[in-house]
């Protein structure tokens, strides 16, 4: 609307050179106003100043930047149409955020080396915008984050990264991605024996099943080994947190877990016998990182065993039992009970504590329900570790798969525990310690033949298979489709340091509260500020 109180019918542009400006009014069809832009050009400096009239409003709202391309008091076009486009594309703005570079493994300085070659020079950022980050203390998540996997940030707590826009992909995709290859790296080992025991002899079984899933498990380790490759090149300090996290240190295990199916599981055709250099060479990051991480269980502080049990722990044991199955197929024999020693004692201690922890602190959510199943994971492996270093399934096995077959049947009986949340990578904690529950039930069956042992590893066996294709399904659907797998990983992005207290103020009701009720004697405003009791009022 123009001062007159009507509406141009069209745009109009005037040039008024009398008063030395360009006027341009423009009409909004939606809102029904217009504005009049005015470009102010002088002759002798160099800065242009942009005014935007508004009719309704009664003041101009005016912006001073630096004029670029100006020459001889004549402004530039293309400097005024590059801003109308970002004004037009808010996208362009997103791709320069600078609150992603200090994840960022050079910080941005990769980026202008490369648009240096281009013949694209970038301005060179300040000093406090190229700061190194500090490592994060563990008491830091705990202090700003909660919940049993600490993933939920506290209200007082604030992050780092925008909480408004979704985050570049490497910086949400996490270390527990891993998960599938457990998956489905492990049904490859389940399809191998059951083509191969004696007990499964009747169900004519073809090791061309075997081929198949173990050459999409390597496809798939070889993918999300990659993607997070990337992670580690280019948003170094992501991984760094994740390191650093008190539970998702325990995924680290994950990938040479993964591995080491995948060397369980290789077709009989393609190698006959596993080099035994292989075993040592898998081994060795296990055997560091459980140095790591049982040295702090042990040692106490923040990151006491009782302060961080969650069912999560248990992938710090499985490597344990996993290598030990491995080695001891391989014909070695020493490390595969020391790893196995190893194991079995922090795994008694792990689950004194977990189910000491369940009852008196915080109870896990919902969409967490599924890490419940990593208790018959542990116990699963460590009966079929005993009996192939004991070379037969003798009473030490027999007890190790009695324990993971109870707890399988008292997780299973509880179907509303584990329905009515919603999917995330936290389901694929079903999946191997199920195949591996199966896989156990044919190593028992092929030493106890009836028809109860056979129904029931044939039995574990289909529910394994129907979960990990259900979860493959489901996993590419939010992947690709619903694009709703990898939210923003808060956990990674909390601040460095406490946020600062804020400022206490009185609102109107105290300030009323003071004014009618403080007295010339009374000096102590906070005093003042209290609410006088019926008492105190009918004196």
């Amino acid at each position: 609307m123009d001062h007159n109180g009507e509406h141009p019918a069209s745009v109009e542009v005037k040039e008024c050179h009398a008063s030395g400006f360009d006027s341009i009014s423009v009409e909004n069809e939606t809102n029904n106003f217009s504005n009049q832009i005015k470009v102010w050009q002088p002759s002798n400096v160099d800065e242009r100043k942009l005014c935007i009239s508004m009719p309704s409003s009664p003041t101009n709202h005016c912006h001073v930047d630096e004029a670029k391309g100006l020459e001889n008091g004549v402004p530039d076009s293309s400097a005024n149409i590059k801003n109308i486009n970002q004004q037009q594309h808010p996208n362009h703005k997103k791709l320069k955020d600078k609150r992603f570079d200090s994840f960022k493994t050079w910080s941005g300085r990769l980026e202008r080396q490369l648009s240096n070659l281009r013949g694209k020079p970038q301005e060179i950022e300040s000093d406090s915008e190229n700061i190194e980050p500090l490592a994060l203390p563990v008491d830091r998540f705990f202090d700003a984050l909660e919940g049993p996997e600490l993933e939920t940030l506290r209200a007082s707590e604030e992050i780092v990264l925008p909480d408004n826009k979704t985050w570049p992909f490497l910086l949400r995709y996490p270390i527990s991605a891993f998960g599938i290859c457990l998956g489905v790296s492990s049904q490859a080992i389940m399809w191998k024996t059951l083509a191969t025991s004696p007990s499964t002899k009747f169900l004519h079984i073809n090791l061309i099943i075997n081929h198949i899933l173990w050459w999409i498990s390597v496809a798939l380790v070889a993918i999300v080994a990659s993607i997070y490759l990337l992670k580690v090149i280019l948003y170094f300090e992501a991984v760094r947190r994740e390191y650093y996290h008190p539970i998702r240190v325990n995924f680290f295990f994950a990938p040479w877990i993964a591995l080491l199916f995948l060397a369980l599981g290789v077709p009989p055709s393609l190698v006959s016998k596993l080099p035994v250099p292989l075993w040592y060479v898998l081994m060795t990051p296990i055997f560091c990182l459980e140095l790591k991480i049982y040295g702090q269980w042990m040692s106490g502080g923040q990151r006491r065993l009782s302060k961080v049990a969650n069912p999560s722990n248990h992938l710090s044991i499985v490597g344990n039992f996993v290598g030990a199955l491995l080695g001891a197929s391989m014909g070695l024999k020493e490390g595969p009970i020391f790893f196995f020693a190893v194991g079995l004692a922090h795994y008694v201690v792990l689950f004194v504590t977990l189910y000491q922890r369940l009852p008196t602190n915080d109870t896990l959510p919902k969409d967490l329900h599924p890490v419940f199943f990593l208790f018959v994971a542990a116990p699963s492996v460590a009966s079929m570790a005993w009996a192939t270093i004991q070379g037969s399934f003798d009473n030490g096995a027999r007890i190790a798969y009695f324990i993971a077959l109870f707890l399988y049947f008292s997780l299973a009986v509880r179907v509303n525990f584990f329905r009515g949340f919603k999917f995330s990578l936290a389901w694929w904690a079903y999946t191997f310690p199920m195949t591996g529950a199966a896989i156990a039930a044919m190593r028992y069956a092929s030493e106890v033949t009836n028809i109860v042992t056979q129904t029931l590893c044939v039995t574990l066996s289909i529910v394994a298979t129907l979960t990990v294709t259900a979860l493959l399904v489901t996993t590419i659907l939010h992947a690709f489709v619903l694009r709703d797998l990898f939210p923003n990983d808060i956990a990674i992005a909390i601040s460095d340091r406490k946020p600062k207290p804020h400022k206490k103020w009185f609102n109107l009701s105290d300030i009323e509260t003071f004014l009618k009720f403080a007295s010339s004697d009374n000096k102590d405003i906070e005093a003042a500020l209290k609410i006088p009791t019926p008492e105190a009022t009918s004196v």
